[in-house]
């Protein structure tokens, strides 16, 4: 089993930075810099990883991203980073919503668990 101990879901545009922190017993919302956290079941956990080991991590940089929205501001630009064993493992930049074929499970995943905090919505600044 690959040592994970956090994984960030990055969601950005001009005006609008979300980042979802899922570690094994919290997950972290920051949201312009307002923060939510809530304790997370380590079943919910459980299930981020199996989804992770089916990933080659030294390999998710180089996903390519269906779509380009993210260029123009018509989506946001999402990325998926990784922590394990003291190593950082980001995924290419790509639409919100439309993640590389490979990550489309663990971003689902990710989506679905993340959405658990109240307060997500973006204030633009």
């Amino acid at each position: 089993m690959q040592e994970i101990y956090k994984i960030e879901l990055k969601e950005q545009t001009r005006g609008m930075n979300r980042i979802v922190t899922f570690e094994p017993d919290s997950l972290t919302v920051s949201l312009n810099d307002k923060l939510e956290k809530l304790p997370f079941p380590l079943s919910d956990w459980q299930n981020i990883i199996k989804q992770v080991s089916l990933l080659d991590l030294s390999k998710i940089s180089s996903y390519q991203a269906p779509t380009d929205n993210r260029f123009s501001d018509r989506a946001l630009s999402s990325s998926i980073i990784i922590f394990s064993k003291g190593k950082m493992y980001e995924s290419s930049a790509f639409d919100a919503g439309i993640p590389p074929k490979e990550l489309e499970g663990l971003y689902h995943l990710l989506k679905g668990k993340g959405g658990m905090l109240k307060n997500t919505k973006p204030e633009f600044r």
